[in-house]
């Protein structure tokens, strides 16, 4: 099995990250495999699968680089870099609803921008480029991509799929990749490290005695110690490993397929006109328990708002909530059950 060391100066350096070139790259991903994972993903790619498929048409040369560069087990490392860091924020976030961040895990810093992040692989040296591929490709380059202009063509569709396909949602994707690192530190707050990282990424685990292993692949073993640890969530049912080393190395993860699929879940038209949209989508939201933080990054609803909708729902008994560690925990009662059922099946 492929798995890191990791020390434990690693882990209390370890951020999680919000990056729009992974989501870009894992968007990427699923317009190649043009399979969709759940319903959601397939309306999306019904969208934007045919343009994609066009384009690609109409560019032989960028659609074998790509191929080659998704290779079958490996992708080429400077299609995939480690996102790009922020500067670290100088305070953990307080807790709104009583929940906690660990301090073990930095949260998100402030945001880097796209194109900051694909300037990297606009200039990345042909070379380097060329070698990447002979290793995602496990073999020699075909002629056609023995070329100077592979970094160009690489971020060009990029850039286009970031535009097309990626950032009309942006705003909606980044709630909900948002929603996940909440989730995700408060599962490490309350339950260490396995907690945390066991469903993160397939065949990922924490085996203990600070190894974490990353695939069930038989890759060598990699000492992590002085290195920044990213752990970096996309909306896709993608997932992959990057590093620069020695410095840095980051795990690209599918968010929680719950929150993933929540953050797309329409809200029944005649539940709308009953409680009113936002309240409604709220309540459509606590189909699995969640904090009300969580729901602030989903809704896009300022944290008064969301306050205010859960304080109606529970005192028309719709939900209810319960408290676990330091987080409150808000879900649908059993007539908040029925309600939503009976909107959904009428």
């Amino acid at each position: 099995m492929g798995w890191w060391l990791v020390n434990a100066d690693t882990v209390a350096g370890s951020r999680f990250v919000v990056s729009p070139l992974a989501e870009t790259i894992a968007s990427l991903k699923t317009l190649e495999r043009g399979t969709a994972a759940h319903p959601g993903e397939r309306a999306w790619l019904d969208i934007h699968l045919p343009a994609y498929r066009k384009r690609q048409a109409g560019d032989p040369i960028t659609a074998l680089l790509i191929r080659a560069a998704l290779g079958r087990t490996w992708n080429a490392d400077f299609l995939t870099p480690p996102p790009l860091l922020a500067p670290k924020p100088t305070a953990a976030p307080a807790p709104t609803d009583g929940g906690s961040v660990s301090s073990r895990v930095t949260p998100p810093g402030p945001p880097v921008t796209f194109a900051q992040e694909l300037a990297r692989i606009r200039e990345t040296p042909p070379e380097s480029a060329r070698a990447d591929l002979t290793v995602s490709l496990n073999g020699p380059l075909p002629a056609q991509l023995h070329r100077s202009d592979l970094p160009e063509r690489t971020a060009d569709l990029l850039e286009w799929v970031w535009t097309e396909s990626v950032l009309p949602s942006w705003p909606q994707r980044r709630r909900i990749l948002e929603a996940d690192v909440i989730a995700r530190t408060a599962q490490l707050s309350q339950g260490g490290w396995a907690a945390a990282l066991d469903d993160m990424h397939p065949g990922m685990r924490w085996l203990g005695e600070s190894r974490l292993q990353i695939n069930t692949h038989d890759y060598p073993p990699r000492e992590l110690a002085g290195t920044q640890l990213l752990f970096v969530p996309v909306t896709s049912r993608q997932s992959w490993v990057a590093w620069d080393a020695p410095h840095l190395y980051a795990v690209v993860y599918p968010c929680s397929g719950a929150l993933a699929e929540a953050g797309r879940a329409s809200v029944p038209e005649a539940l709308g006109t009953l409680l009113g949209p936002a309240r409604a989508g709220v309540l459509v939201l606590l189909d699995t328990p969640k904090s009300t933080t969580q729901l602030v990054a989903l809704t896009g609803q300022g944290l008064g708002s969301v306050g205010r909708h859960l304080k109606v729902l529970r005192d028309a008994r719709l939900i209810q909530r319960r408290r676990t560690g330091r987080s409150v925990l808000y879900y649908r009662s059993p007539a908040g059950e029925v309600l939503v059922t009976a909107q959904e099946n009428g």
